[in-house]
């Protein structure tokens, strides 16, 4: 397993982390036993961080966690949980307010069985609550030693900009990390959010890189997945973030690829997003431990530059007026000196 540090932070994370959404899931997820065999599998591949939140299966997910957590060494793993979605019946449990972030923050510990979470999360933006409520509340846990390090999801990048600008003036804990959903189909962040998260010095964790299932190459050929498969049920929840054209065309770039060049689709998919330097981890969830065992091939191999070039060309984004000028700009200012900070390539570029 490879590491890196995790955005502007001296927390080393494994390149791959895995997700616990599956974990307790009914129809589509697994159960608690499956679900431990392979947190302890994992473990042993080196991974350090594991992926969760207050939702998942109900709260069951962390519950799952927590089973095994006396049986494993706390110091050495990375608790990466979330809040602000729904978790519960009640109308004030959602959001990004102080009540909901410290009321979550608390359950979310005791299904855990831990007295910290590692890397907490706000789930989505709160269109609402003011971000000085939200950040001070994520602060106040930092201070009480319940969490060591924020983060967001799915936060645009004039909100992170705000959010850390915010936290500099209030002297509050800055988030170090960023989780979006990130891939050779969704490659929107790159306009903007991806520079503006480095620029406030947020890693970048990115999930779904397999698309749902659909860059594997089983699906190819299929409009959606047949009925009573574990892609159907996730369909009926997320599946119009990969089911559409672009899915579809960014698939059959995938396996031609895959075909040409050797290499399986899925080991493609999960790789390419490790191939930018912004990325600190590439979530993937599972319901076997053979799948596991598949999918951890990237944790420490990369992708030929060749091959990577070939997908990165084939799938990028369709460039509009104001990026294709930020580019050109750049390389008539860069070209001028000998050398430059290469940052500001990944800040500015796009």
């Amino acid at each position: 397993m490879k590491y890196r540090y995790l955005g502007a932070s001296g927390l080393l994370m494994s390149r791959l982390s895995l997700g616990t959404m599956t974990f307790g899931a009914p129809d589509w997820g697994c159960d608690e036993k499956a679900s431990h065999a392979i947190i302890e599998k994992y473990i042993d591949f080196g991974g350090n961080c594991l992926d969760i939140a207050d939702i998942y299966a109900g709260g069951r997910s962390e519950e799952i966690v927590g089973s095994l957590m006396p049986e494993l060494n706390r110091d050495g793993l990375i608790l990466a949980s979330k809040c602000s979605l729904p978790s519960g019946p009640a109308v004030t449990q959602f959001g990004a307010n102080r009540k909901q972030i410290i009321a979550s923050c608390e359950k979310s510990l005791k299904r855990l069985k831990t007295d910290y979470i590692d890397l907490y999360h706000i789930h989505v933006p709160d269109p609402v609550t003011p971000f000085e409520e939200t950040l001070r509340a994520m602060d106040d846990l930092v201070r009480q030693g319940k969490v060591r390090y924020t983060g967001s999801s799915m936060f645009f990048g004039w909100q992170l900009t705000k959010a850390q600008g915010i936290s500099a003036m209030h002297n509050l804990e800055k988030m170090v990390a960023g989780q979006y959903i990130y891939s050779l189909i969704h490659r929107e962040l790159e306009r903007e959010t991806i520079p503006a998260a480095i620029d406030a010095g947020i890693g970048i964790t990115c999930f779904s890189p397999l698309g749902g299932g659909l860059l594997t190459g089983k699906y190819r050929g299929q409009e959606k997945p047949g009925k009573g498969t574990r892609a159907f049920f996730r369909t009926q929840v997320d599946g119009p973030r990969f089911w559409h054209v672009n899915g579809y065309r960014t698939a059959d770039i995938v396996a031609e690829v895959a075909e040409r060049c050797g290499i399986p689709s899925e080991k493609l998919a999960i790789a390419w997003p490790l191939g930018q330097k912004f990325v600190t981890s590439v979530i993937i969830g599972v319901k076997t431990v053979e799948q596991l065992e598949a999918n951890m091939a990237p944790a420490d191999w990369d992708l030929p530059q060749d091959v990577w070039d070939t997908l990165e060309e084939r799938t990028r984004p369709e460039e509009e007026y104001m990026t294709w000028y930020r580019r050109f700009n750049n390389h008539r200012v860069f070209k001028a000196s000998e050398f430059h900070d290469g940052k500001a390539d990944l800040i500015t570029t796009g």
